[in-house]
């Protein structure tokens, strides 16, 4: 294992209102009853390694369940993902992360906006978060289309701007769909060529991937059998802690000297 390669796991820990987007109606309850299952799962992973991720999570969620928040805390690191995971103000960069600072007693660093969501990085910084990871370098049809941005992590008017990781070359996203629905080879290969070309790599998913979805109509590419997926998952922790070291991205923020400033 190389301690110079970095491997940034991250999860967005959120209300599920996933099927609100494919016009099915699920309550507020029934969402944080989703999140918080698949926060159980996410814990059973966390707990046997001996690894650092960044847990990005809506302050509304943290706040009904705070200890789960600051146990989980005491090993990683926690990020914000805005106050709501369906609904967004400008305001509530600052109010989440507060709310979250006052849950488990640390310093937030970090933003990753629900959905990828575009925020202008002045009002990022004047929040008062140091990185921001909510660009996905790619193009995804129907959310985004990203290919003039940097690839890799850069500063943007004194903000740290870490778009999550796509391939070098042809721009493959390594996102969570790219995970599930992917030959696991084919993933694991394309995440060792980007983590030995860029020296880093960074996914990201969700908690509630790891729970039994079946009772929703979403697409099938979404609905991945949950055990399955649990299982993929530690064999790719495994074979990426072979390349490198699983760090918060915060101690690898601190790490990195400021590349160019964005034109």
């Amino acid at each position: 294992m190389s301690k110079d390669k970095k491997i940034l796991l991250s999860f967005d820990v959120e209300e599920f209102d996933l099927p609100m987007e494919y016009k099915q109606k699920i309550s507020i309850e029934e969402q944080l009853e989703v999140g918080y299952k698949g926060l159980v799962e996410l814990e059973a992973i966390t707990n046997n390694l001996n690894a650092q991720f960044t847990l990005f999570t809506t302050a509304f969620f943290a706040d009904h369940f705070p200890d789960n928040i600051k146990t989980l805390s005491r090993q990683h690191e926690i990020a914000s993902h805005t106050y709501f995971h369906s609904t967004f103000k400008e305001e509530d960069l600052k109010t989440s992360k507060e709310k979250l600072e006052t849950i488990i007693g640390k310093p937030i660093y970090g933003l990753r906006m629900p959905r990828m969501k575009f925020v202008n990085a002045d009002v990022i910084s004047q929040a008062g978060y140091q990185y921001n990871s909510s660009i996905n370098p790619t193009w995804v049809p129907g959310r985004y289309n990203n290919l003039h941005l940097p690839r890799t992590i850069f500063s943007e008017n004194g903000l740290m701007q870490l778009p999550v990781s796509v391939t070098p070359h042809f721009r493959i996203p390594l996102f969570w769909l790219a995970f599930k629905n992917m030959p696991y080879s084919i993933f694991l290969k394309m995440a060792l060529q980007t983590l030995r070309h860029d020296g880093y790599v960074c996914l990201y998913f969700h908690p509630w991937e790891f729970i039994d979805l079946s009772n929703y109509k979403l697409p099938f590419y979404i609905k991945t059998d949950s055990k399955k997926l649990f299982q993929k998952l530690n064999r790719l922790i495994g074979h990426l802690s072979c390349e490198g070291e699983f760090t918060a991205i915060h101690s690898f923020i601190k790490s990195k000297e400021l590349q160019p400033v964005l034109n």
